[in-house]
């Protein structure tokens, strides 16, 4: 939809799936550790990848392919879109997809704004390079330096299947553009197997989004 974004699934339809996303990779530890969980758990995740990333462990991109996951595009690098032109999202985001598709030989559907931060005008220009624009309704709040309970009490506030669930397996920092605090150290493996616990305990089924849209529909909120 036009100057919309999704932001959830409704899978009245379909099984009772919450989403899985991780953000700001791929980055050799992190992403490894991640994919390690996911496989021993079988489940899918879509991974919204960043061009300095990408650039710098292109064999880690394509094996997070070749392991049954979905790649999204999170931009060039992370710098917020906004006070960016139109036509500079446009030119970035265009020719972004289109090196990301060309290291993975498959289209992409999925874009994720940094900070999920977009204008609809952004999100226009956005729809025009063939992406759709995918937020997130929980947060798991491991970019902050909290405690293991504290990064998961989003994913235990979820009352309902077809949530979208924000993680990283990376954050970004000064070589994607950004400046942050330094990273928490922490084992994102750990933390991704108990995040996959917890949706099981409830009843849903961890998955990416492009395996909860087979029988789901995507819920959108307009930009």
């Amino acid at each position: 939809m036009s100057n919309s974004s999704i932001v959830s699934v409704d899978t009245k339809s379909g099984p009772p799936h919450v989403v899985l996303t991780y953000d700001d990779g791929p980055e050799p530890v992190g992403t490894q550790e991640v994919l390690s969980a996911l496989s021993d758990a079988q489940v899918t995740a879509t991974f919204f990848v960043l061009l300095t990333r990408t650039r710098l462990s292109p064999s880690l991109t394509s094996e997070i392919i070749s392991q049954g996951h979905e790649i999204g595009l999170h931009g060039v690098d992370h710098r917020s879109l906004i006070g960016m032109s139109a036509q500079a999202v446009y030119e970035r985001t265009r020719d972004a997809k289109d090196e990301l598709e060309n290291l993975i030989g498959q289209s992409i559907k999925w874009f994720r704004p940094p900070y999920g931060q977009q204008t609809p005008v952004h999100v226009t220009e956005i729809v025009k390079t063939g992406l759709i624009p995918v937020l997130w309704n929980v947060i798991c709040r491991d970019w902050e330096d909290v405690t293991h309970d504290d990064r998961l009490e989003g994913v235990r506030g979820i009352q309902k299947p077809g949530s979208i669930l924000l993680a990283h397996d990376n954050i970004a920092c000064e070589p994607d553009g950004v400046f942050y605090d330094p990273c928490p150290a922490f084992s994102r493996g750990h933390l991704s197997r108990s995040i996959i616990e917890i949706i099981r305990e409830k009843g849903f089924l961890p998955c990416s989004l492009a395996q909860a849209l087979e029988k789901g529909e995507p819920i959108w909120e307009r930009n």
